[in-house]
Protein backbone atom coordinates (compact mmCIF):
# COMPACT_ATOMS: atom_id res chain seq x y z
CA UNK A 1 0.00 0.00 0.00
CA UNK A 2 1.38 3.23 -0.95
CA UNK A 3 0.21 6.37 1.41
CA UNK A 4 1.16 9.86 1.49
CA UNK A 5 1.29 11.02 4.86
CA UNK A 6 1.09 15.05 5.42
CA UNK A 7 1.80 17.22 8.69
CA UNK A 8 2.38 21.29 9.86
CA UNK A 9 3.33 21.26 12.54
CA UNK A 10 3.13 23.75 15.78
CA UNK A 11 5.96 26.19 14.26
CA UNK A 12 3.91 26.17 10.79
CA UNK A 13 6.70 26.51 8.62
CA UNK A 14 5.61 24.27 5.75
CA UNK A 15 3.42 21.40 4.96
CA UNK A 16 5.44 18.84 4.72
CA UNK A 17 4.77 15.52 2.50
CA UNK A 18 5.99 11.88 2.10
CA UNK A 19 5.06 8.83 0.68
CA UNK A 20 5.74 5.65 1.78
CA UNK A 21 5.07 2.10 0.52
CA UNK A 22 4.36 -0.66 2.77
CA UNK A 23 4.43 -4.45 2.77
CA UNK A 24 3.98 -6.99 5.49
CA UNK A 25 5.76 -9.88 6.25
CA UNK A 26 4.42 -12.43 9.06
CA UNK A 27 4.66 -9.48 12.03
CA UNK A 28 7.38 -7.21 10.05
CA UNK A 29 6.36 -4.03 8.40
CA UNK A 30 8.34 -3.01 6.20
CA UNK A 31 8.52 0.81 5.13
CA UNK A 32 10.02 2.02 1.91
CA UNK A 33 10.49 5.91 1.34
CA UNK A 34 9.49 6.83 -1.45
CA UNK A 35 10.28 10.92 -1.67
CA UNK A 36 9.19 13.60 0.40
CA UNK A 37 8.77 17.17 0.46
CA UNK A 38 7.32 20.40 1.71
CA UNK A 39 5.36 23.25 0.38
CA UNK A 40 4.77 26.07 2.10
CA UNK A 41 1.89 28.01 3.67
CA UNK A 42 -0.06 30.32 1.47
CA UNK A 43 1.60 33.72 3.30
CA UNK A 44 -1.73 35.45 4.31
CA UNK A 45 -3.20 31.80 5.79
CA UNK A 46 0.05 30.91 7.63
CA UNK A 47 -0.15 34.76 9.31
CA UNK A 48 -4.18 34.31 9.84
CA UNK A 49 -3.39 30.66 11.76
CA UNK A 50 -0.66 32.31 13.67
CA UNK A 51 -2.66 34.98 14.73
CA UNK A 52 -5.42 33.06 16.36
CA UNK A 53 -3.34 31.05 18.13
CA UNK A 54 -3.15 32.13 21.73
CA UNK A 55 -3.14 34.52 23.58
CA UNK A 56 -4.94 36.17 20.82
CA UNK A 57 -8.64 35.70 20.71
CA UNK A 58 -11.09 34.63 17.62
CA UNK A 59 -14.21 33.52 16.51
CA UNK A 60 -16.30 30.61 15.63
CA UNK A 61 -16.84 31.83 11.96
CA UNK A 62 -12.72 32.57 11.40
CA UNK A 63 -11.97 29.29 12.79
CA UNK A 64 -14.57 28.14 10.15
CA UNK A 65 -13.32 30.07 7.27
CA UNK A 66 -9.53 28.67 8.55
CA UNK A 67 -10.56 24.87 8.47
CA UNK A 68 -11.79 25.65 4.80
CA UNK A 69 -8.97 27.07 3.96
CA UNK A 70 -6.70 24.72 5.13
CA UNK A 71 -8.04 22.17 3.81
CA UNK A 72 -7.85 23.29 -0.02
CA UNK A 73 -4.01 24.32 1.14
CA UNK A 74 -3.69 20.99 1.89
CA UNK A 75 -5.67 19.34 -1.15
CA UNK A 76 -3.47 21.72 -3.16
CA UNK A 77 0.13 20.32 -1.68
CA UNK A 78 -1.43 16.81 -1.91
CA UNK A 79 -2.30 16.68 -5.79
CA UNK A 80 1.73 18.47 -6.27
CA UNK A 81 3.10 15.62 -3.97
CA UNK A 82 0.99 12.92 -6.18
CA UNK A 83 1.85 14.43 -9.28
CA UNK A 84 5.52 14.62 -8.29
CA UNK A 85 5.70 11.32 -6.67
CA UNK A 86 2.74 9.14 -8.28
CA UNK A 87 -0.11 7.86 -7.27
CA UNK A 88 -1.24 6.96 -3.85
CA UNK A 89 -3.84 4.73 -2.51
CA UNK A 90 -4.50 6.73 0.88
CA UNK A 91 -3.55 10.27 2.34
CA UNK A 92 -3.01 10.49 5.75
CA UNK A 93 -3.54 14.17 6.86
CA UNK A 94 -2.94 15.83 10.76
CA UNK A 95 -4.00 18.91 9.74
CA UNK A 96 -3.02 21.91 11.41
CA UNK A 97 -3.26 22.69 14.91
CA UNK A 98 -5.32 25.13 16.40
CA UNK A 99 -5.64 24.06 20.36
CA UNK A 100 -4.61 21.13 22.06
CA UNK A 101 -7.13 21.16 25.18
CA UNK A 102 -5.31 20.05 28.36
CA UNK A 103 -6.43 20.27 32.03
CA UNK A 104 -4.56 19.83 35.25
CA UNK A 105 -2.06 17.58 32.50
CA UNK A 106 -4.30 15.73 31.28
CA UNK A 107 -5.67 15.98 27.65
CA UNK A 108 -9.09 16.81 27.62
CA UNK A 109 -9.57 17.62 23.67
CA UNK A 110 -7.78 18.94 20.50
CA UNK A 111 -8.27 20.65 17.36
CA UNK A 112 -6.70 20.23 13.57
CA UNK A 113 -7.97 22.55 10.97
CA UNK A 114 -7.96 21.48 7.20
CA UNK A 115 -11.37 19.93 6.59
CA UNK A 116 -10.67 15.97 4.36
CA UNK A 117 -13.05 16.86 2.26
CA UNK A 118 -11.16 19.25 0.40
CA UNK A 119 -8.23 17.10 0.11
CA UNK A 120 -10.42 14.37 -1.29
CA UNK A 121 -12.17 16.71 -3.60
CA UNK A 122 -8.49 17.77 -4.80
CA UNK A 123 -7.01 14.41 -5.45
CA UNK A 124 -10.09 12.20 -5.51
CA UNK A 125 -8.01 9.77 -2.86
CA UNK A 126 -9.65 8.49 0.21
CA UNK A 127 -8.03 10.27 3.17
CA UNK A 128 -7.56 9.97 6.88
CA UNK A 129 -7.60 12.55 9.15
CA UNK A 130 -8.35 13.26 12.79
CA UNK A 131 -5.81 11.25 14.05
CA UNK A 132 -5.57 12.40 17.80
CA UNK A 133 -9.03 12.40 19.13
CA UNK A 134 -9.69 8.46 19.78
CA UNK A 135 -6.40 8.46 21.88
CA UNK A 136 -7.78 11.11 24.26
CA UNK A 137 -11.49 9.44 23.93
CA UNK A 138 -9.83 6.72 25.16
CA UNK A 139 -8.11 8.09 28.15
CA UNK A 140 -4.58 9.04 26.64
CA UNK A 141 -2.75 12.24 25.96
CA UNK A 142 -3.17 12.50 21.96
CA UNK A 143 0.33 13.04 21.73
CA UNK A 144 2.88 12.51 20.73
CA UNK A 145 1.92 10.05 18.34
CA UNK A 146 5.69 9.73 17.06
CA UNK A 147 5.62 6.68 19.84
CA UNK A 148 4.55 4.68 17.21
CA UNK A 149 6.80 4.38 14.60
CA UNK A 150 9.42 5.11 17.41
CA UNK A 151 8.66 2.09 19.72
CA UNK A 152 8.60 0.14 16.26
CA UNK A 153 11.56 1.26 14.88
CA UNK A 154 14.05 1.88 17.42
CA UNK A 155 13.68 -0.47 20.29
CA UNK A 156 16.12 -2.43 20.02
CA UNK A 157 18.12 -1.07 22.16
CA UNK A 158 17.58 2.21 25.24
CA UNK A 159 17.19 5.18 22.93
CA UNK A 160 15.36 8.31 23.59
CA UNK A 161 13.85 9.28 19.81
CA UNK A 162 13.68 12.84 20.24
CA UNK A 163 11.87 15.81 17.72
CA UNK A 164 12.35 19.08 17.92
CA UNK A 165 9.56 21.14 15.94
CA UNK A 166 8.05 23.66 17.72
CA UNK A 167 7.24 21.49 20.56
CA UNK A 168 9.67 18.76 21.73
CA UNK A 169 8.89 15.30 22.50
CA UNK A 170 11.09 12.44 23.39
CA UNK A 171 10.06 9.01 23.10
CA UNK A 172 12.26 6.35 25.60
CA UNK A 173 12.18 2.80 24.28
CA UNK A 174 14.07 -0.40 24.38
CA UNK A 175 15.07 -0.26 28.38
CA UNK A 176 13.19 -3.17 29.60
CA UNK A 177 10.02 -1.03 30.74
CA UNK A 178 6.98 0.18 29.24
CA UNK A 179 7.25 2.52 26.20
CA UNK A 180 6.63 6.49 27.67
CA UNK A 181 6.42 9.37 25.86
CA UNK A 182 5.92 13.23 26.61
CA UNK A 183 6.29 16.75 25.40
CA UNK A 184 9.43 18.18 27.12
CA UNK A 185 8.44 21.64 26.46
CA UNK A 186 9.71 23.90 23.71
CA UNK A 187 11.32 23.48 21.10
CA UNK A 188 11.43 26.65 18.31
CA UNK A 189 8.13 27.93 19.58
CA UNK A 190 9.44 30.06 21.95
CA UNK A 191 12.27 31.54 19.65
CA UNK A 192 10.37 31.84 16.50
CA UNK A 193 7.52 34.02 18.53
CA UNK A 194 10.82 35.62 19.78
CA UNK A 195 12.02 36.14 15.69
CA UNK A 196 8.90 37.07 14.49
CA UNK A 197 8.58 39.83 17.25
CA UNK A 198 12.58 41.07 17.75
CA UNK A 199 13.79 40.17 13.88
CA UNK A 200 11.09 40.21 11.53
CA UNK A 201 12.05 37.03 10.83
CA UNK A 202 10.23 33.92 11.33
CA UNK A 203 13.21 32.24 12.64
CA UNK A 204 16.42 32.70 14.37
CA UNK A 205 18.60 31.50 11.01
CA UNK A 206 21.03 29.00 11.93
CA UNK A 207 20.90 30.30 15.45
CA UNK A 208 22.89 33.31 14.84
CA UNK A 209 21.49 35.38 17.27
CA UNK A 210 21.84 32.90 20.06
CA UNK A 211 25.21 32.58 19.06
CA UNK A 212 26.32 36.26 19.34
CA UNK A 213 24.44 36.21 22.97
CA UNK A 214 25.03 35.28 26.59
CA UNK A 215 22.82 33.30 28.63
CA UNK A 216 21.17 35.57 31.13
CA UNK A 217 21.21 33.08 34.59
CA UNK A 218 18.38 35.32 36.54
CA UNK A 219 16.25 34.78 33.65
CA UNK A 220 16.83 31.54 32.87
CA UNK A 221 16.16 30.55 36.70
CA UNK A 222 12.66 32.24 36.53
CA UNK A 223 12.01 30.01 32.88
CA UNK A 224 13.02 26.79 34.41
CA UNK A 225 10.62 27.74 37.19
CA UNK A 226 7.84 26.33 35.54
CA UNK A 227 5.92 23.62 36.84
CA UNK A 228 5.41 21.77 33.44
CA UNK A 229 8.90 20.57 33.66
CA UNK A 230 8.32 18.88 37.01
CA UNK A 231 5.63 16.80 35.56
CA UNK A 232 6.31 13.25 34.57
CA UNK A 233 5.34 11.29 31.59
CA UNK A 234 3.26 10.99 29.89
CA UNK A 235 2.24 14.79 29.18
CA UNK A 236 1.35 17.12 26.06
CA UNK A 237 1.51 20.61 26.06
CA UNK A 238 1.22 23.27 22.67
CA UNK A 239 1.31 26.19 21.94
CA UNK A 240 -1.65 27.30 23.51
CA UNK A 241 0.48 26.95 26.91
CA UNK A 242 4.16 28.40 25.63
CA UNK A 243 2.58 31.10 23.73
CA UNK A 244 3.73 33.99 21.79
CA UNK A 245 3.29 35.95 25.19
CA UNK A 246 4.80 34.07 27.47
CA UNK A 247 8.29 34.90 27.77
CA UNK A 248 6.91 38.47 28.42
CA UNK A 249 4.15 37.11 30.86
CA UNK A 250 7.22 34.96 32.87
CA UNK A 251 10.21 37.70 32.40
CA UNK A 252 8.83 40.96 32.71
CA UNK A 253 10.66 44.03 32.65
CA UNK A 254 13.29 42.29 33.62
CA UNK A 255 14.04 40.49 29.95
CA UNK A 256 17.73 40.69 29.14
CA UNK A 257 18.73 42.12 25.25
CA UNK A 258 17.41 40.91 22.18
CA UNK A 259 21.18 38.50 21.68
CA UNK A 260 21.45 37.24 25.25
CA UNK A 261 17.12 36.22 24.88
CA UNK A 262 17.73 34.12 21.99
CA UNK A 263 20.86 32.87 24.06
CA UNK A 264 18.60 32.55 27.06
CA UNK A 265 16.18 30.32 25.63
CA UNK A 266 18.20 28.09 23.51
CA UNK A 267 19.97 27.53 26.68
CA UNK A 268 16.14 26.56 28.67
CA UNK A 269 14.93 24.26 25.45
CA UNK A 270 17.99 22.54 25.59
CA UNK A 271 18.54 21.71 29.20
CA UNK A 272 14.86 20.89 29.50
CA UNK A 273 15.29 18.25 26.89
CA UNK A 274 18.54 17.24 27.92
CA UNK A 275 16.62 16.51 31.61
CA UNK A 276 13.97 14.74 30.78
CA UNK A 277 16.77 12.50 28.44
CA UNK A 278 19.54 12.06 31.32
CA UNK A 279 16.33 10.87 33.38
CA UNK A 280 15.71 8.04 31.06
CA UNK A 281 18.70 5.60 31.46
CA UNK A 282 19.11 5.14 27.97
CA UNK A 283 22.71 4.68 25.51
CA UNK A 284 21.60 6.96 23.00
CA UNK A 285 19.43 9.61 21.37
CA UNK A 286 18.25 9.55 17.73
CA UNK A 287 16.60 12.56 16.48
CA UNK A 288 14.87 14.69 13.81
CA UNK A 289 12.55 17.76 13.14
CA UNK A 290 13.57 21.82 12.17
CA UNK A 291 15.67 22.06 15.20
CA UNK A 292 18.49 20.12 13.79
CA UNK A 293 18.98 22.63 11.48
CA UNK A 294 19.68 25.14 14.61
CA UNK A 295 23.59 24.89 15.25
CA UNK A 296 23.48 26.23 18.49
CA UNK A 297 20.83 24.62 19.72
CA UNK A 298 22.30 21.43 18.64
CA UNK A 299 25.52 22.17 20.26
CA UNK A 300 23.85 23.21 23.44
CA UNK A 301 21.83 20.09 23.45
CA UNK A 302 24.90 17.57 23.15
CA UNK A 303 26.65 19.90 25.78
CA UNK A 304 23.95 18.39 28.67
CA UNK A 305 23.29 14.83 27.15
CA UNK A 306 25.15 12.48 28.84
CA UNK A 307 25.09 10.24 25.78
CA UNK A 308 25.44 10.22 21.72
CA UNK A 309 23.34 12.17 19.50
CA UNK A 310 22.40 10.93 16.18
CA UNK A 311 19.73 11.74 13.62
CA UNK A 312 17.41 9.52 11.98
CA UNK A 313 18.95 10.43 8.30
CA UNK A 314 21.40 8.37 9.57
CA UNK A 315 19.32 5.63 10.69
CA UNK A 316 17.77 5.67 7.32
CA UNK A 317 14.69 8.48 7.96
CA UNK A 318 15.21 11.44 6.38
CA UNK A 319 15.28 13.43 9.68
CA UNK A 320 13.23 16.39 8.41
CA UNK A 321 10.52 14.25 6.77
CA UNK A 322 10.16 11.74 9.81
CA UNK A 323 6.89 13.17 11.02
CA UNK A 324 5.39 12.92 7.67
CA UNK A 325 6.69 9.31 7.29
CA UNK A 326 5.25 8.72 10.86
CA UNK A 327 1.49 10.24 9.46
CA UNK A 328 1.74 7.59 6.52
CA UNK A 329 2.36 4.94 8.79
CA UNK A 330 -0.49 5.66 11.28
CA UNK A 331 -2.60 6.35 8.08
CA UNK A 332 -1.45 2.47 6.83
CA UNK A 333 -2.05 1.21 10.42
CA UNK A 334 -5.58 2.57 10.29
CA UNK A 335 -6.82 1.79 7.24
CA UNK A 336 -5.65 -2.20 8.00
CA UNK A 337 -7.69 -1.87 11.54
CA UNK A 338 -4.51 -1.91 12.87
CA UNK A 339 -4.10 0.54 16.78
CA UNK A 340 -2.24 3.74 15.97
CA UNK A 341 -1.03 3.72 19.59
CA UNK A 342 1.44 2.28 22.27
CA UNK A 343 -1.15 2.04 25.60
CA UNK A 344 1.43 3.06 28.09
CA UNK A 345 2.80 5.82 25.83
CA UNK A 346 0.14 8.63 25.47
CA UNK A 347 -1.73 7.35 29.02
CA UNK A 348 -4.19 5.88 27.38
CA UNK A 349 -6.97 2.75 28.98
CA UNK A 350 -5.76 0.85 25.77
CA UNK A 351 -4.31 1.04 21.96
CA UNK A 352 -7.04 2.52 19.63
CA UNK A 353 -7.38 2.86 15.71
CA UNK A 354 -7.01 6.41 14.71
CA UNK A 355 -8.65 8.46 12.47
CA UNK A 356 -11.63 9.35 10.46
CA UNK A 357 -12.27 8.31 7.00
CA UNK A 358 -13.30 10.37 4.15
CA UNK A 359 -15.02 9.31 2.40
CA UNK A 360 -16.57 7.15 4.54
CA UNK A 361 -16.83 4.40 2.45
CA UNK A 362 -16.34 0.97 0.53
CA UNK A 363 -12.74 1.15 1.19
CA UNK A 364 -10.47 0.48 3.35
CA UNK A 365 -12.23 -0.97 6.10
CA UNK A 366 -11.37 -3.03 9.18
CA UNK A 367 -12.20 -5.88 7.72
CA UNK A 368 -9.00 -5.61 5.12
CA UNK A 369 -6.31 -6.46 8.03
CA UNK A 370 -4.43 -9.06 7.48
CA UNK A 371 -4.92 -10.02 11.56
CA UNK A 372 -0.84 -10.23 12.35
CA UNK A 373 0.11 -7.47 14.89
CA UNK A 374 2.87 -5.24 13.76
CA UNK A 375 5.60 -6.03 16.33
CA UNK A 376 8.70 -4.37 14.09
CA UNK A 377 9.12 -1.64 11.37
CA UNK A 378 12.17 -2.12 9.48
CA UNK A 379 13.12 0.71 7.33
CA UNK A 380 14.02 -0.80 3.64
CA UNK A 381 16.41 2.16 1.56
CA UNK A 382 16.21 1.94 -2.23
CA UNK A 383 18.46 -0.50 -3.26
CA UNK A 384 17.51 -2.78 0.00
CA UNK A 385 16.40 -6.46 -0.44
Amino acid sequence: MRVLGMISGTSLDAIDLAVAEFTTRDEVLELRPVAHGERPWPGQLRADLLAVLPPNRSDVGTWCRLDAEAGQALGEAAAWAIQEFGPVDLIASHGQTLHHWVVDGRARGTLQVGGAAWIHEATRTPVINDLRSADIAAGGQGAPLASTLDALWLGDEPTAALNLGGIANITVVGTGSPVISGDTGPASCLLDAAALELLGQPADRDGATAASGRVDEAALRRLLADPYYGLPLPKSTGREYFHSGYVAERLGTEAPSVPDLFATLTELTAITVAAAINAAGVDRVVASGGGLRNPALLARLRAHLDVPLLTTTELGLDADAKEAYLFALLGFLSATGRPGTIQQATGADRPVVLGSLTPPSPWPTPGSASGSDIRLVQIIQEGSL
